[in-house]
């Protein structure tokens, strides 16, 4: 199967197998008016297989939500059909209303308007704890 190239835009890759449609929910990729291509299970020499997403704009893209759910994507960035940028994604230290703290007795669960807020204790084992009150997140990454 052959995908077109895009001539600006971005492409997500080596996001993990069957993760890109989480990914386009996440980031509200069905609400762009442009073309967006998803690969599924795509062969890939590292990985075995992978999931790719083209986006045929350029478009804001929150790095800590992609670092969170699937820190081995690589976003490349395309302006006149060249590679402008590459960034290798990996865990964020620290993740911001991404993750909700399921502790009752967190502040975040009666002051509404306090940012739910995570920073990364163990990057081996891929555990965040809340700032307010160490609670561990709930696992989410595989």
């Amino acid at each position: 199967m052959i995908i077109g190239q895009i001539k600006d835009g971005i492409v997500l890759d080596h996001i993990t197998a069957g993760r890109s449609m989480e990914i386009y929910n996440i980031l509200g990729l069905d609400k762009l008016d442009c073309t967006v291509a998803m690969i599924q299970n795509a062969d890939s020499e590292k990985m075995g297989k992978k999931d790719i997403i083209k986006v045929g704009q350029v478009i804001d893209l929150d790095f800590a939500v992609l670092g969170y759910i699937d820190p081995g994507i690589t976003v490349n960035i395309i302006e006149n059909g060249k590679l402008v940028k590459r960034e290798h994604l990996t865990l964020p230290e620290r993740v911001v209303d991404i993750i909700h703290c399921n502790n009752p007795r967190c502040i975040t669960s009666t002051e509404q308007e306090l940012r739910h807020e995570f920073r990364l204790v163990d990057r081996e084992k891929k555990r965040y704890r809340c700032i307010y009150c160490e609670s561990e997140a709930p696992l989410h990454l595989k």
